[in-house]
């Protein structure tokens, strides 16, 4: 029972920590974004629609997926320990 409870308030406290890094990431890419808009001033290009086609490559980019091992390295470590400690 007590493996179950480590498991459930593990995986809610890994989630609230994967939103928080996630919400973090994306703001300070969406900051990168303007700050290159305001550095360039592309013609013809309005800063609301460069920042949101920013934001799709983010979306679809690296960084986005390595914050999942917020999920994956916690996992691996309880699991060696367990492993090690039997």
């Amino acid at each position: 029972m007590n493996f179950v409870r480590l498991v459930v308030f593990g995986f809610l406290f890994l989630s609230v920590v994967y939103i928080c890094v996630s919400l973090y990431s994306r703001s300070v890419r969406r900051e990168k974004l303007e700050v290159e808009w305001e550095e360039t001033r592309p013609e013809g290009i309005h800063r609301d629609a460069f920042v949101k086609e920013g934001m799709k490559e983010y979306e679809t980019g690296l960084r986005k997926r390595l914050i999942l091992l917020v999920y994956i390295i916690p996992l691996i470590a309880v699991g060696a320990i367990i492993y090690f400690v039997n």
